[in-house]
């Protein structure tokens, strides 16, 4: 009997999601949980498996597709099953050749004219991300099915195109560089060029939103780690499951609570300032840079907190986590201490305005008592939203984390 598989609700943040790549094809065999599809949200990827026995009778999206959850993605049964009344009334025949977009006019300065509505197929992230932009360029090429065109492709077009000010605009001679301003671009000189694959198209855009939103700066410390090192140690040996990041995440969300400033938003102009922690950190996975998000962490004991973090952790990289547990953090940490580097500049993940890197723990000598010692140091990078959280708001929160992990053996109960 024939079965149509829909586009899943991967979790209750999630509308849509661009079919990044068909496994199976129609007229293949299959086996109840082989992987058919990989499918992307703005987070992460995952895999749409068959439900039975039976060949591919048939898929309605091309790869690049935006697809509304709960719609037909393919169908499996018997062979020669007619799967024709499955077909989603909106879905394009799949491999159907685009329709070239007419022509647009342009203004005398090279400004694009708004398109037609009937000039090329938007989907209703891409429209709104024009609108939003003002921008409707006199053509573009679309990644979807049918020549339909996509956010991504709207946005790419976007940061690729020449943007005058209000200015400029009314200056009737001026004319847009074609190339960049002349400079060549390594671009243009690389046949072999291919397409950011969507993920880290993703993380692309978002670094660049987020240095391009806020005004961005970073202060540097450090703090005697011997606590850390004693408790970690102490840890180690009763077969304890707490690492020194999660033991700095800890101590991290404890100076949340005592300086909640930092556990903040900025949205829409205004600023939202949390009474409950949700902490992310950074993870690097396969697929690229995630952020798991551990709610309600100022309720977890340290063991729960590093249990919680682990979990994700695996989810992240397996790219079986759900994308609500990639949404909603209210404060960052980013440990890079692992791999050696010593001090960094992490940046914002917006909407939130502050974010803590860890560096690795090094020797570093101090005057005691009037006296030079050496302790282990570790180091300490805070990036915060200059429009939100001033310099002195800044330092004195990064002083209550030193504060915090120097006395890590009092603060946690193991």
């Amino acid at each position: 009997m024939a079965t149509p598989v829909e586009v899943p609700k991967l979790g209750n943040t999630v509308e849509e999601c661009i079919v990044a790549r068909w496994v199976k094809h129609t007229g293949d065999t299959v086996s109840a949980g082989d992987v058919v599809a990989e499918i992307e949200t703005d987070k992460a990827t995952f895999e749409v498996t068959a439900p039975i026995d039976g060949a591919i009778l048939a898929t309605f999206f091309d790869e690049g597709a935006l697809v509304p959850v709960f719609t037909n993605l393919f169908v499996v049964g018997s062979p020669g099953e007619n799967a024709d009344s499955f077909r989603p009334g909106s879905a394009p025949v799949v491999n159907q050749a685009p329709t070239p977009p007419p022509a647009a006019e342009t203004s005398p300065v090279g400004q694009a004219i708004r398109l037609p509505e009937s000039a090329a197929p938007f989907s209703p992230r891409a429209r709104r991300f024009a609108d939003e932009h003002d921008f409707h360029p006199p053509s573009i090429t679309g990644s979807g099915p049918g020549g339909r065109v996509l956010e991504e492709d709207v946005r790419r077009e976007y940061h690729s195109h020449p943007r005058f000010s209000s200015a400029a605009k009314k200056q009737p001679d001026l004319e847009a560089p074609r190339k960049g301003g002349g400079m060549i671009l390594s671009r243009d000189l690389s046949p072999a060029a291919t397409r950011i694959p969507g993920i880290r198209e993703k993380i692309a855009r978002r670094m660049r939103e987020s240095l391009a939103s806020t005004a961005q700066y970073t202060l540097n410390s450090s703090a005697d780690a011997a606590g850390l090192l004693t408790l970690r140690a102490r840890i180690k040996a009763s077969k304890g499951v707490v690492n020194i990041n999660d033991l700095v995440v800890y101590c991290t969300i404890q100076a949340l609570l005592e300086l909640p400033d930092l556990n903040a938003t900025y949205l829409d102009g205004k600023i939202h300032k949390h009474a409950d922690v949700h902490i992310g950190f950074a993870c690097d996975t396969p697929r690229g840079l995630m952020v798991p998000v551990v709610r309600d962490a100022h309720k977890l004991v340290i063991t729960d907190l590093a249990e919680s973090m682990k979990q994700l952790t695996a989810q992240a990289v397996q790219g079986s986590i759900s994308p609500d547990n990639l949404f909603g953090a209210t404060f960052t940490i980013s440990n890079l201490g692992n791999l050696g580097i010593e001090s960094f500049t992490p940046l914002l993940n917006p909407p939130q305005v502050a974010i803590l890197g860890v560096g690795a723990i090094q020797v570093k000598p101090v005057r005691k008592h009037g006296k030079l010692e050496f302790i282990d140091a570790i180091r300490l990078s805070l990036t915060c939203d200059h429009q939100i959280i001033d310099g002195a708001p800044g330092a004195r929160f990064l002083q209550i984390v030193k504060e915090k992990i120097e006395n890590v053996e009092l603060l946690c109960t193991i």
